[in-house]
């Protein structure tokens, strides 16, 4: 929806979701009768929402590719994602200097907690610290993908 105008929902668009299942449908289009384009199959899988319909939401993935899902396998859970190849700390204080508590491995999630001065407080079992906001996929504020932009394959999104 364009900024200023209100959702179905009365949730702001952007805004991060989390995908709920190992087996998440991406569809082109709103509804069951537009085709499957492919299948999501990683639980926790950050998506930022980028549009809606009552019932369906339109998504943004880590790789810049655009789907409609269905509502039902969406969840306000956040996490956040290592897109990269390389690991990343998870620092025990909100800056580059405090001591590594834990690494996040490439292309793994991570539960998000809160964000705040550019970091991110994550937890995986006991473990609990700060992350890199700019580092993750699943903490940007702006759209990473053009809503008016019809469902498909993507490009990272920057």
């Amino acid at each position: 929806m364009p900024s200023g105008r209100p959702t179905p929902t009365g949730l702001e668009v952007p805004r991060w979701v989390s995908l709920k299942s190992n087996r998440v449908r991406a569809r082109q289009g709103p509804g069951l009768d537009y085709p499957i384009m492919w299948e999501y199959r990683t639980a926790g899988l950050p998506v930022q929402v980028i549009a809606e319909t009552r019932e369906w939401r339109k998504i943004c993935d880590p790789d810049g590719s655009v789907a409609w899902i269905h509502r039902t396998v969406a969840s306000g859970r956040r996490s956040v994602f290592n897109r990269t190849n390389e690991p990343l700390p998870i620092r025990t204080g909100r800056s580059d200097s405090a001591a590594v508590r834990a690494t996040l491995s490439p292309r793994s999630l991570v539960a998000l907690d809160e964000c705040e001065d550019g970091w991110c407080r994550v937890r995986a079992r006991k473990i609990r610290g700060w992350i890199n906001a700019r580092s993750v996929f699943g903490t940007q504020e702006r759209a990473l993908c053009n809503a008016s932009r019809p469902a498909g394959p993507g490009r990272e999104p920057n």
